[in-house]
């Protein structure tokens, strides 16, 4: 329905949800180099790559970061979710590489959930996040830090 939200009580310790998939591009990489600054050959020479660890160009960690995070926004199971900060995440591990045109997706765990002690009419939502290629295989993880609103009185 249009205009319905998510808020904190919609959410439980364990619910899991998944993103849709994104496809890594060539342009991803070249334009994150030169937004972030990091033209690291090991991201722009493919030549340089060849003999490299990977055999070819890897995305930028931050880049894959970037992008789950953009699609952990889209994991589906609840309508958009009333957020009103970021609060941080913690232990950020990157456990594999991500290569021009692996598809990447979100799979998120709500590891807490409860109302906010400073902020009335807010709570806090806790993911554990782990990103995934088309081989399944585990790419990142991280755990991230939201403060959401509640549902108003009445709701």
């Amino acid at each position: 329905m249009s205009g319905e939200k998510s808020y904190l009580e919609d959410f439980k310790v364990g619910d899991k949800a998944v993103s849709p998939g994104r496809t890594v591009t060539e342009a991803d990489i070249v334009m994150f180099a030169g937004i972030s600054g990091d033209w690291n050959e090991l991201h722009t020479n493919a030549e340089f790559t060849k003999e490299s660890p990977f055999g070819q160009r890897i995305a930028h960690g931050m880049l894959t970061l970037s992008i789950a995070s953009g699609l952990g926004l889209r994991t589906t199971g609840h309508p958009p979710l009333e957020i009103l900060a970021f609060l941080g995440m913690d232990k950020l591990r990157f456990t594999a590489p991500v290569f021009i045109g692996d598809t990447i997706r979100v799979e998120a765990e709500v590891i807490e959930a409860r109302p906010s002690k400073s902020t009335p009419g807010a709570g806090i939502l806790k993911f554990k996040n782990i990103v995934k290629n088309q081989r399944d295989e585990d790419v990142a993880a991280w755990e991230t830090a939201i403060m959401v609103s509640e549902k108003p009185k009445g709701q």
